[in-house]
């Protein structure tokens, strides 16, 4: 070796990154991301009758829960210290219908859901979804007319449903439906019911994605759905639309915004946060968890160590907090520490 390789050679060691990982504490030191148990949010699926807790058979480890049940795992959650939960009813093929009306029946599976869960005392937040895909006998998120998925008169639907999840205890609506202006709308029908300190989380950046079909299992709507949603939901192509949607539902009065699926749209998650600085959420959907949940069973990922994985990944993107099904395993693990 020759005095100026030699010396190159002492150069490119004067940097060690590797001192920084010597030990856990040193990790712990210098860590840039950190997951906490209030950045998670869990998605719960309801469904009729008493002492119910029904397996989805495409999502292991995954429930529908009749409401006293969910109550009771709820109140476990809330122990957790989890700070909030999203709520999915299986609707009775039975109360479904072309109009969607068992969307605007305050006695419907979400409100009682909700009222029992204020009635329980848990100290935690309850998230319902707005949309009409639950309660459609077709199994779109809005009104048909043919074939064509009408705008405007979804639109009046929805702002009646958030009202009435309002009514009935909700603290967040969550619009995942996808329709052009139901954020102003919804924000107007809260404000003139004087619901004015609902918050609204706008599902502002929703792809049409292959990656939602055990979500369509556990909510019974995987055999009822007619055609697909790519007249509606977003091109999973398309990044900059997605920078528009989501200004167009701040503007409109959404305090939070999420982008869902999750984990192949980091790109969109990071993006947003970064343009709007507004509180962004991703949604680790049925196909992401279930994913995991197969390579685990299987032997071929460690699915503790995935999971956690996976969930750190949101935040290092820029996201507020997450909504997963793993939440109450990864919310018992960061508790143990």
């Amino acid at each position: 070796m020759n005095a100026s390789s030699d010396q190159s050679a002492r150069l490119s060691l004067v940097q060690r990154p590797r001192r920084n990982r010597k030990s856990d504490w040193a990790r712990r030191l210098v860590r840039e991301t950190r997951l906490d148990v209030a950045d998670l949010i869990w998605p719960v699926f309801l469904i009729e009758g008493s002492g119910r807790r029904d397996a989805v058979a495409s999502m292991p480890g995954v429930f529908r829960y009749s409401v006293d049940v969910a109550v009771e795992e709820i109140a476990r959650a809330a122990e957790l210290g989890i700070p909030a939960v999203a709520l999915f009813p299986n609707t009775d093929p039975a109360r479904r219908d072309e109009h969607a009306s068992e969307a605007v029946n305050g006695d419907n599976l979400v409100c009682r859901a909700c009222r029992a869960i204020r009635a329980g005392g848990a100290d935690i937040g309850v998230v319902t979804d707005v949309a009409l895909d639950p309660y459609t006998s077709h199994g779109h998120d809005g009104l048909l007319d043919g074939d064509e998925i009408v705008n405007d008169a979804t639109v009046a639907v929805l702002a009646r449903q958030a009202v009435t999840q309002a009514r009935a205890g909700a603290d967040i609506i969550a619009p995942s439906d996808m329709m052009d202006g139901r954020i102003g709308a919804i924000r107007a029908a809260l404000d003139a019911e004087g619901f004015e300190s609902v918050q609204i989380m706008s599902y502002a950046a929703k792809y049409a994605s292959a990656f939602y079909g055990p979500f369509r299992d556990a909510i019974g709507t995987s055999k009822t759905l007619r055609g697909d949603k790519r007249s509606y939901q977003m091109d999973p192509a398309n990044g900059d639309e997605a920078l528009r949607e989501v200004a167009l539902d701040l503007e409109q009065g959404a305090d939070m915004v999420m982008i869902k699926p999750g984990m192949p749209y980091l790109d969109i998650v990071r993006r947003v946060a970064d343009a709007f600085g507004a509180p962004t959420f991703a949604y680790q959907v049925s196909g992401e968890y279930a994913m995991l949940a197969a390579a685990a069973a299987n032997g071929w990922l460690d699915g503790e160590a995935a999971m956690m994985e996976s969930l750190l990944a949101f935040k290092r993107a820029g996201a507020a907090g997450v909504l997963t099904y793993f939440a109450p395993r990864a919310a018992a693990r960061l508790r143990a520490g």
